[in-house]
């Protein structure tokens, strides 16, 4: 016998409004990512995988169950199902739940309704009686209420790809986590390009083209390095190593931003949260630099990103640009003082006063919202 693997939908999606648009929006994804493919067949009523056991996906999401194949020997289902699954993931967040039978884990579902949910997929349901549909609360779910996620994927004008706030998301909430496409550490453009077209080559097709997809901000020779060089993030402060991501690479910049990411090195995925409260249909924003006055990070930008920032710290009044610069200033000389050994061991007492005007000076540079900086100053202080 062969090994299983795919995802359960948990619980399943139901006939709601706010379920349907969601299912929908995932299999025009779907299509789109996968319409030059050979083994990707869309049917009258579901898209059809054939690869493995043909898994398949219903136009009608209440439907779907279970998304798996058989994964073992030489079938190429594993890639579908891994693509298939972080689509999935990326749209219905928590709800998407994986298994693979050679970790001894076996889905939520039974196989026995699994194979019915499977064979309704040819028949479209009945349209429900007008008399029930008018007795039905008109009421859509709210979209908090539900395992959906907190954000989407979007064209901003003026920036490309980004991802917007789909509800309020309160301060300290994990936004999501996100394994890396590719990995790489610091190699000449010529021995990194070697080195990505093999990883990219070990990649299923459809993330070889999320990876294509990706900003490259240095056009011309060694295409593969410089789009990683464009969308890199450390894993980790500091770290040599870096990695791109499908979606965490639409985070967009701001010098104020609203989120924090975090690289795990055990679980070895990036995670990001927030860092203040986002409103509904707010941009989210991590920080591309490490701070600076207004024109040290200009210069950062246009050097690194081929990009001026427009954020509301950079498009500001002049007067206030200075004023900003002046705290900026302030919040690199007291980091510099904290971290002086000999005055820690000499004057405790200064250095413990530095922490606190860092403080200070960091909540009103970023609005009462530093985050990981704040979190920098307790370490140094304790």
């Amino acid at each position: 016998m062969g090994i299983d693997a795919g995802f359960d939908m948990v619980p399943c999606l139901s006939t709601s409004k706010v379920d349907k648009q969601s299912w929908a929006k995932f299999i025009n994804f779907v299509k789109d990512n996968y319409k030059d493919d050979v083994h990707v067949e869309i049917k009258p009523n579901y898209i059809l995988f054939k690869v493995g056991e043909h898994p398949s996906l219903p136009f009608e999401g209440h439907k779907l169950l279970r998304f798996s194949s058989e994964v073992s020997g030489s079938s190429q289902a594993q890639g579908y199902i891994d693509t298939v699954g972080r689509f999935a993931r990326t749209h219905f967040g928590s709800r998407v739940q994986y298994w693979h039978e050679a970790s001894d884990s076996y889905g939520k579902y039974g196989w026995a309704e699994v194979h019915e949910s499977i064979k309704s997929y040819e028949k479209v349901d009945e349209p429900e009686d007008s008399a029930i549909i008018e007795s039905l609360p008109k009421a859509d779910i709210p979209v908090s209420d539900t395992d959906m996620p907190i954000f989407e994927v979007k064209d901003i004008p003026g920036k490309g790809r980004g991802l917007l706030a789909r509800v309020e998301i309160p301060m300290g909430t994990q936004i999501f986590c996100e394994q890396p496409l590719l990995t790489g550490r610091p190699l000449h453009p010529r021995e990194m390009e070697t080195y990505l077209a093999a990883g990219l080559k070990a990649l299923p097709k459809q993330e070889q083209r999320l990876f294509l997809s990706l900003q490259n901000n240095y056009p011309g020779k060694f295409p593969f390095s410089h789009t990683f060089k464009t969308n890199a993030l450390p894993c980790g402060p500091d770290s040599p190593i870096g990695a791109v991501y499908p979606t965490i690479c639409f985070i967009n910049h701001s010098c104020i931003p609203n989120v924090h990411h975090s690289w795990d090195t055990k679980a070895k995925h990036e995670t990001i949260y927030a860092i203040r409260p986002i409103a509904a249909g707010e941009e989210i924003t991590i920080m591309y630099d490490s701070g600076g006055p207004f024109d040290m990070r200009r210069a950062f930008l246009r050097e690194s990103f081929s990009f001026d920032c427009n954020c509301r710290a950079c498009s500001c009044q002049p007067s206030l640009i200075k004023e900003s610069d002046v705290r900026r200033r302030s919040i690199q000389s007291l980091d510099e003082a904290i971290g002086d050994p000999y005055c820690l061991m000499s004057r405790p007492a200064e250095s413990l006063k530095n922490c606190q005007s860092l403080l200070q000076v960091l909540k009103d540079e970023y609005e009462g919202y530093a985050g990981v900086l704040n979190a920098r100053v307790y370490y140094d202080a304790f």
